[in-house]
């Protein structure tokens, strides 16, 4: 059973009270009810990646991370990943798939981050941002952003999980592109 706590533009707030599977104590805890999101590793023909460096209100800082946003209800998952690069950066590309479903924090927090991957990325067009974003697009090499990774210049986990599922790939040849 779940009680709303609090309904916001971003998140709902869950009072839910859980059967614990095993010990069969019934205990209430807070759950952040949010829709699930897409990050896109955009690799382009030159081998890079595409980054945003935007302001996040959490931190009250800028973050270097890679382009992404909400997936809308009934949306695939690699449709939303396409649309979301293509808004934040002005890029578009080929052979987008699926690299890995991970929960942002399953502690108290019921949804999933799909990571995507996105070949032969170019830029076709300019940005189009919502009201509340600030954006700077950079194109780096893919070993450079590996290395701010391990630098700790980046620090958004859920880039840093993508970051994680594409670098076997990368290390492998498998994105390489055929120009």
């Amino acid at each position: 059973m779940a009680r709303h706590l609090a309904r916001t533009r971003i998140l709902d707030l869950l009072a839910v009270t859980f059967l614990h599977p095993r010990r069969a104590v019934t205990r209430d805890f807070v759950v952040v009810d949010a829709p699930d999101w897409v990050n896109v590793l955009a690799h382009t023909v030159d081998d890079r990646l595409v980054l945003v460096n935007q302001f996040r209100y959490g931190i009250d800082d800028f973050s270097l991370e890679i382009p992404g946003g909400v997936v809308e209800p009934g949306e695939d998952p690699v449709v939303a990943g396409l649309r979301e690069l293509a808004e934040e950066t002005g890029y578009v590309g080929e052979r987008a798939r699926l690299l890995a479903r991970v929960h942002p924090n399953p502690a108290f927090m019921s949804n999933r981050c799909h990571l995507v991957l996105v070949e032969n990325c170019r830029l076709v067009s300019p940005p189009a941002w919502d009201a509340d974003e600030e954006i700077a697009v950079s194109v780096l090499p893919v070993a450079e952003v590996f290395a701010r990774a391990r630098a700790g210049d980046i620090t958004h986990s859920l880039v840093l999980d993508a970051l994680f599922f594409f670098e076997p790939i990368w290390r492998a040849g498998g994105t390489r592109s055929v120009v």
